[in-house]
């Protein structure tokens, strides 16, 4: 079953039942499951990378480890709380670049430091890498049409996931990754690699498998033991839904790209990894939310946003542009990595930041424009990914 698909039906699976009181002592074992089942995932995508293309098992890792995401928004959709959609989609992106990417390149550099006592002044990407970085422009050119009217639509549904499809179209056509890098694995992902292809198709399938029905089970009382500790500490509603469940569902991705980042050469990985993500949540799980809503009240219906979700959309596709614009020329330097990590941080130090945040990311995202345009800073993933589009897809369509 096809992703795009997979991803609806397991949403309607969700969006019926409205989550089951547990106590705040649940964390104690859903905390674990959930991190074991990001190894898991985590295993099963590394070994993945050598059979499919890099991209696209990172596409396929994304998808799974933004479930509990789904989960969380299926339930909100299905119960008509539109008020808080808005709330659990702009946390759950910021975090996974305001504190996703800069976590990233701290972990990177970290551990390089350790190894050779060199410090890491960027992450670059590799020449692949370039699809993920246009397939992030893409929906982000089309959001602000609905920030713009207000609205997210069924037709807005169709549109976006139109393009996470031909995102899976173009990473399904790339070439996999060299077997000469296999001596990089860990033990486990490397013994998947080398094993007899029966034996390894069956071990990758069952540590997806095995991985995603951990989190399916592991998410909703997980995220309810954390609304009983927020109750307990006399969290708001609105603040619970946008930061404490966004962070619980992005647990298994963050998890898995920190594990990647600690690797020698595996930064780039981890952040494709986040990337694929943001490209998901944008796409899909922004495109489930009216279909779900519109079931939910039988017709046909638009989610319709008041100023304060409005702001918040339009906040976070400002930084979501900033970032692109850093990964433009290939590459995350250390001091982009601080200045999103620091932008994300401001809001929580004042509530009145956000509108002041917002103009600096579309501003710092429009002088880095003028700088392309003026020829100062090189946006090489143009070239780059036309080089891939030449090399690999037009090959592999010729070839059928």
């Amino acid at each position: 079953m096809p992703p795009i698909v997979f991803s609806l039906f397991f949403s309607f699976l969700l969006f019926a039942a409205p989550l089951q009181e547990h106590g705040a002592g649940t964390v104690l074992w859903t905390a674990p499951a959930i991190l074991i089942a990001a190894l898991m995932i985590a295993w099963a995508a590394e070994a993945s990378q050598y059979f499919v293309a890099q991209g696209f098992a990172l596409a396929i890792l994304a998808w799974l480890q933004t479930l509990p995401e789904f989960a969380v928004e299926a339930v909100l959709a299905w119960h008509q709380q539109t008020h808080l959609l808005l709330a659990n989609l702009t946390g759950a992106l910021r975090l996974l670049t305001g504190i996703g990417w800069p976590l990233i390149y701290l972990t990177a550099a970290w551990f390089q430091r350790r190894r050779t006592g060199i410090p890491l002044r960027r992450i670059e990407l590799q020449e692949h890498h370039a699809v993920e970085v246009v397939g992030l422009m893409v929906p982000l050119l089309y959001i602000p049409v609905i920030a713009i009217k207000g609205t997210l639509t069924i037709y807005d549904a169709l549109v976006l996931g139109a393009i996470y499809a031909g995102y899976l179209w173009i990473l399904s056509r790339l070439p996999a990754e060299d077997h000469e890098e296999i001596d990089d694995l860990e033990a486990i992902p490397r013994s998947i690699v080398l094993a007899p292809r029966r034996r390894r198709i069956i071990s990758i399938s069952v540590l997806f498998l095995a991985g995603g029905a951990l989190i399916y089970f592991s998410a909703e009382p997980f995220l309810s033991s954390l609304l009983a500790l927020a109750v307990l500490a006399g969290m708001p509603e609105f603040v619970f839904v946008q930061w404490i469940a966004p962070l619980v569902s992005e647990f298994p991705e963050m998890a898995s790209t920190l594990y990647w980042a600690r690797r020698e050469n595996r930064g780039a990985m981890a952040l494709m990894n986040m990337v694929s993500s943001n490209i998901n949540q944008w796409t899909m799980l922004t495109g489930m939310l009216p279909i779900v809503y519109s079931f939910s009240v039988g017709t046909a219906a638009p989610i319709v946003f008041d100023d304060k979700q409005q702001l918040e959309l339009w906040l976070t596709l400002g930084q979501a542009l900033m970032g692109l614009i850093f990964l433009m020329n290939m590459e995350l330097v250390w001091w982009e990595a601080t200045a999103l990590g620091v932008l994300f941080a401001i809001p929580f130090i004042s509530s009145t930041a956000s509108l002041a945040v917002m103009w600096i990311y579309f501003a710092w995202a429009a002088v880095e424009v003028i700088r392309m345009v003026a020829g100062r800073r090189k946006p090489k993933a143009f070239p780059l990914f036309a080089h891939v589009w030449k090399t690999h897809i037009v090959r592999a369509v010729s070839a059928h």
